[in-house]
């Protein structure tokens, strides 16, 4: 008897180039299962699979390892962050401070 099959879509994207792939797993399969059959890690070249999150159609999954998959879900692979966003708002919030004191009134 054959074992029963789901497919899913495995994406991942940067600035330039993105890769979608559908891949056939059997029920049962994880997050990692996925991305491994996926092999986009090898295609993307230089994609370090631990330094990233991985979620499913937009919302994280804490963990990947021990997420069965459904038939049609889209696991997605997140990029590293390069800057926190919090501290950006921060910077930019002292620089703007900052502006304001510069400022004399006339």
């Amino acid at each position: 008897m054959a074992k029963a099959m789901i497919i899913v879509e495995v994406v991942y994207a940067t600035a330039d180039r993105q890769e979608l792939r559908k891949v056939e797993l059997p029920v049962g399969a994880t997050m990692l299962d996925a991305v491994a059959a996926a092999g986009i890690a090898e295609r993307m070249g230089g994609l370090d699979l631990a330094g990233c999150t991985l979620g499913i159609f937009g919302k994280v999954v804490a963990d990947p390892q021990a997420r069965q998959l459904e038939q049609g879900d889209r696991v997605e692979i997140y990029r590293p962050l390069l800057a926190d966003p919090k501290e950006v708002r921060r910077l930019r919030a002292e620089k703007a401070a900052q502006a304001k004191k510069e400022i004399k009134p006339i």
